[in-house]
């Protein structure tokens, strides 16, 4: 069946319908990964998007059980130049057309991926929609182009009740923006007591558990949209070690006093590199990310660069100067993507145990 894919500046696409038949409204943004279809589109950051994937073949090796990062599909829609109809792996469960018609995620395949990706580096991210091949395309344009941005992202991905992931080491509270199962395997890899919490808890509801470490989560959207969880960040500064991935990073840069700026098209890939400023090193690292922290904002608070993306030179991690408190941009959890920044975990918890430690002595 045909479909088109219309933007909000104009610009139309006519491909084949995959997955749900249905109408759908996003952000289009685009992925350069060559492989990790499944977790991409199971991050929470991706909520609300319309995916480009900019890898020709979609879905050759299928979908399996194994390879999820939340319970679902968390993209609004996926746009490919071909979707595999019939994939070969030895987990394969289902195509990644019947994987998107159970959860009524529309698809439109046989496009010119190449061009949309230029036009989204040129224009920026841009509202689009995927709808039937009938529709008068200059009317749904001008509908995106009135259509609001949503802001309730998080709210929607993050979990409704607090749960535990029992372990005996050190006990890490994991605020959920939307996390990634990524980051939660990376904790019980290492042992960790995990007590994951709704994005809303307070400071002093989170003290309440005895955490040794505070994680705060990735997750979707403009980290402005969740004010309250800005203060409670702050709240928790200096209370015990803290450690904040992508949002949770941003979160941690706005409430030390930095600030804040959407980038025209984001950085979504597994092959971003990225320096490490304090020991020359470089890392190829995996990203999902539509703002960033202003590098001229650091200046007056008490954060410090620590690492930069190689390509625009924007600020990839930060370090508080008195507490024991850093964040990264990027995922060292990856799923999909390398593993150099993985280190990053180990990092955080020998933070937590010489904090535990020197708290022991002193008690």
């Amino acid at each position: 069946m045909k479909r088109q894919l219309v933007l909000e500046n104009g610009a139309v696409f006519i491909g084949e319908s995959f997955g749900s038949p249905r109408e759908m409204t996003g952000e289009v943004v685009f992925n350069t990964g060559m492989t990790g279809y499944q977790e991409i589109l199971t991050d929470p950051s991706y909520f609300g998007q319309i995916v480009t994937l900019t890898y020709p073949l979609i879905g050759n090796y299928g979908i399996n059980r194994s390879d999820f990062e939340s319970k679902a599909p968390m993209v609004s829609g996926l746009i490919v130049k071909e979707a595999a109809k019939t994939p070969s792996h030895w987990q394969n469960e289902k195509t990644i057309h019947d994987w998107l018609s159970e959860y009524d995620i529309p698809g439109i395949e046989g496009i010119d991926t190449r061009r949309l990706t230029k036009i989204i580096r040129e224009h920026g991210t841009l509202r689009g929609r995927i709808v039937s091949a009938d529709k008068d395309a200059e009317t749904v344009a001008s509908e995106l182009r009135q259509w609001p941005l949503p802001t309730d992202q998080v709210s929607q991905v993050s979990t409704k009740a607090a749960y535990v992931t029992p372990g005996s080491g050190p006990r890490i509270v994991l605020v959920d923006y939307g996390a990634k199962k990524g980051i939660l395997r990376e904790c019980i890899r290492r042992g960790c007591d995990v007590v994951v919490v709704p994005y809303r808890t307070t400071a002093a509801d989170i003290m309440k558990l005895h955490p040794d470490g505070i994680l705060l989560s990735n997750g979707p959207g403009n980290p402005k949209d969740v004010p309250e969880a800005i203060q409670t960040v702050g709240q928790l500064l200096g209370k015990v070690p803290l450690f904040g991935i992508c949002l949770g990073h941003q979160l941690f840069a706005l409430a030390c006093g930095a600030n804040t700026e959407k980038m025209v098209f984001g950085h979504r890939g597994v092959n971003h590199p990225v320096k490490d400023l304090q020991s020359g090193k470089f890392m190829i690292t995996s990203q999902n990310h539509g703002y960033t922290v202003e590098a001229n904002s650091l200046e007056g608070t008490e954060l410090t660069a620590t690492h930069i993306a190689i390509n625009d030179g924007t600020i990839e991690g930060l370090r508080h100067k008195r507490y024991a408190a850093f964040s990264v941009q990027f995922h060292p959890e990856a799923s999909p993507g390398p593993d150099d920044s993985q280190p990053l975990f180990d990092q955080f918890l020998e933070m937590v145990n010489t904090n535990m430690k020197e708290g022991a002595e002193f008690a």
